[in-house]
């Protein structure tokens, strides 16, 4: 991972960062509110060793800085503490004393620095005053060899005891600057090792990479498609139709040599956009001039008849189950040149009729009479079906979720395919995150959004007529059309009247 692959990470996971850093600053306010106020008092310890002339002073120097080192340790030993405690206006006993000494020598020097800390500052100078005396009793006590009148070494206090009523913590400042720099430290660290751990697709070079497929658009997520699919009829200027239009574009183009008329939009497991990219696809196609059939493929849990709100009991099961004729359920939709043949009732054996004769026949006849037909299958992983009917087409599109699909499933759902000799026309990533940039774009590109700001706010769109289902195949060319993607300035009465495809 590079300092660019990091940033974006971070950049994918800043509330990571956010949460970690408003902890870790609200941790050290708490602590810092209900922390004691501690106050210190310090002095300064002189250690010396009698001597006469240069040579026994500077011996005695070197054993004083030898000394000095022992006195920080006797500083907090009982003896003293015990001593201090002895003082009726300290009312602390010895263990509690010993706590709050603390010594340290300057460096190459014969001062020995002690601070005294308590919660209250006038006893923390009165323990710092008693231990000055009593230090310096027992320093000569120790240093006086037997029968000796005069110690090897002495200590004499040299400034102190102060008393300051400042207290040395808790320091607000310090700690709430050290709770951000760790809460920053824990949120980048969470976020990288969240997108270093993470198994899921969140880019389309990573999807490119994995794949070794083309992306052939990366479709943004769009809130309303939740309730309302069909974003190409509704809101035609958005940025998730402009996406729709650019994979309808890649699809053209995909294969020059090549004319590809029948195709397979599926997925590696549910919940993964197929349905919404198909009924966009082929409306986009429609739009373009195109004859365009969609197939509702997925005879277990079909959604394409409720997107478009047409009727989807008899459908492709009955056409395959020999039930009823294509002729009789291919169903027209809106304006231009879109036609939809629904699943029909779910069959207790999907993927035998589509593996069928009658579905090789069926996928022949409509090749001959459309320009482009999109079929809708089942995703791979779960079950068979999606492979048998891909079989029959000229190409399978495979829809990844952006941030959800991980890629073990998306090889395996490639593999699948490679290993029938399918062809993998491309990759769509779908409900990728909205860029802002894209949406300037587009906006500088295209104007406003009139299906979301005016008229069409709030309002579910009219069903399309119903048309006679034994003249409902064309059979001969294409009528001639307006230009499919520009929105319609006017709207007329009755059915017609919504000209944005429905």
């Amino acid at each position: 991972m590079d300092w660019r692959e990091a940033l974006r990470a971070v950049a994918r996971q800043w509330w990571l960062v956010v949460v970690a850093t408003v902890a870790s600053v609200g941790i050290a306010g708490v602590l810092t509110a209900t922390a004691v106020p501690q106050y210190r008092s310090s002095l300064t310890f002189f250690v010396s060793a009698p001597g006469q002339g240069v040579t026994e002073s500077y011996q005695g120097g070197l054993f004083s800085q030898q000394r000095v080192k022992s006195y920080a340790a006797l500083l907090t030993g009982d003896r003293l503490a015990r001593a201090i405690a002895s003082d009726p206006s300290i009312d602390l006993p010895a263990s509690a004393i010993r706590s709050k000494i603390s010594g340290r020598v300057v460096p190459d020097s014969v001062l020995l620095e002690v601070t005294v800390t308590d919660t209250d500052p006038h006893r923390a100078r009165a323990i710092a005053a008693e231990l000055a005396r009593d230090f310096v009793v027992l320093v000569e006590a120790l240093e006086t060899p037997p029968g000796a009148q005069t110690p090897a070494a002495t200590v004499a206090v040299v400034s102190g005891p102060t008393l300051n009523l400042t207290p040395v913590s808790p320091q607000p400042t310090r700690n709430l600057g050290l709770g951000l720099v760790l809460g920053l430290l824990l949120g980048v660290g969470g976020a990288l090792a969240r997108s270093a751990l993470d198994v899921t697709i969140s880019s389309a070079d990573q999807l490119r990479q994995l794949t070794n497929t083309p992306v052939l658009s990366a479709i943004p997520l769009e809130a309303a498609a939740k309730g309302s699919p069909l974003i190409m009829s509704e809101d035609p200027q958005s940025t998730f139709a402009e996406a729709v239009r650019h994979l309808r574009t890649n699809l053209r183009y995909v294969d020059v040599d090549h004319e590809l008329r029948v195709m397979v939009i599926t997925s590696s497991v549910e919940n993964e956009g197929k349905s919404t990219t198909a009924v966009n696809l082929a409306l986009a196609f429609a739009r373009a001039g195109q004859r365009v059939l969609l197939i509702e493929a997925d005879l277990r849990r079909p959604k394409v008849s409720d997107y478009l709100g047409i009727e989807g009991a008899v459908g492709l099961s009955n056409v395959l189950a020999g039930l009823a004729e294509y002729d009789d359920v291919v169903q027209p939709w809106g304006r231009h040149e879109f036609w939809v043949l629904p699943g029909g009732f779910v069959p207790p054996n999907p993927s035998e009729l589509l593996g069928s004769r009658m579905m090789a026949e069926l996928v022949a006849r409509v090749r001959e009479r459309f320009d482009v037909v999109l079929i809708d299958a089942p995703p791979l992983l779960p079950v068979t079906d999606a492979a048998i009917v891909a079989k029959l087409a000229d190409g399978a599109v495979l829809a990844v979720r952006h941030g959800s699909t991980s890629r073990a499933r998306i090889t395996a759902a490639t593999t699948s395919l490679r290993t029938i000799d399918v062809r993998i026309l491309g990759t769509v990533l779908t409900m990728t995150p909205a860029r802002r940039r894209g949406a300037y774009y587009y906006a500088y590109r295209y104007g406003s959004t009139p299906a979301r700001k005016g008229w069409l706010k709030g309002r579910r769109l009219p069903k399309p007529a119903r048309h006679t289902p034994t003249s409902a195949v064309p059979a001969g060319p294409a009528p001639a059309t307006t230009a499919g993607d520009q929105p319609p300035s006017t709207l007329a009465a009755g059915n017609e009247s919504v000209t944005a495809e429905r």
